[in-house]
């Protein structure tokens, strides 16, 4: 479960990509079941409740520093695969890596816990500081696999894909994906940030294509 406590409060989740089929569905997962989340896009919505680019660091770490114990950060804002045609390779690098690279580090700063109440540690009492973010979950891409796609030969209808696998990814899309994936990789090996890849596939119809 995502909705615990810390001293006495209740935590908060984070949906990045709230405008998004996958991060509106997940605010309103989160909302029919009363647990606290809010949402983050560059697009309004009744599901977003902080307007910003996760590009933006400085946006990042304000919206993070107004809660005290976040749960979990369900990141799932991107640009997708159909933004190829239509946006830079920057971009991809902007969104995609230093999106994700600004998110990591707001998750993973170390705060100082309080007691918030709690009579059971007492007044004043020091309690050890812990990570930001309880888990942070990353919505990659099973583009990221690219050309290991690909049939091995023409009497194959598909190839197996297990997690031996190794990615080979065709476009910018798939390579800032994996990119991201590897930073996700190094914070929760060098960090400690406990760390969720998930390669999904594609969302039908994705707005705005």
């Amino acid at each position: 479960s995502t909705q615990s406590t810390w001293g006495s409060r209740r935590t908060m989740n984070i949906v990045t990509g709230s405008a998004g089929h996958l991060g509106e569905a997940l605010m309103r997962t989160f909302r029919a079941s009363g647990t606290p989340a809010v949402g983050i896009d560059i697009v309004p919505s009744p599901f977003t409740d902080h307007v910003g680019s996760i590009a933006d660091r400085a946006f990042v770490f304000e919206m993070f520093s107004r809660y005290d114990d976040i749960a979990a950060v369900f990141h799932t804002a991107t640009l997708h695969r159909p933004h190829v045609d239509s946006h830079s390779q920057q971009a991809f690098v902007d969104t995609n890596i230093s999106g994700t690279l600004a998110l990591l580090e707001a998750s993973s700063e170390l705060t100082s816990a309080s007691c918030g109440g709690d009579s059971s540690v007492g007044c004043g009492a020091v309690l050890p500081r812990r990570r930001r973010c309880g888990v942070f979950v990353f919505s990659s891409t099973t583009s990221a696999f690219g050309s290991a796609l690909t049939p091995s030969g023409p009497d194959e209808p598909a190839t197996w894909i297990t997690e031996e696998t190794m990615a080979i990814p065709r476009n910018i899309y798939g390579t800032s994906k994996l990119a991201a994936e590897s930073l996700c990789e190094l914070f929760a090996r060098r960090d400690k940030l406990p760390v969720v890849v998930l390669r999904l596939s594609r969302f039908f119809p994705g707005r705005g294509f």
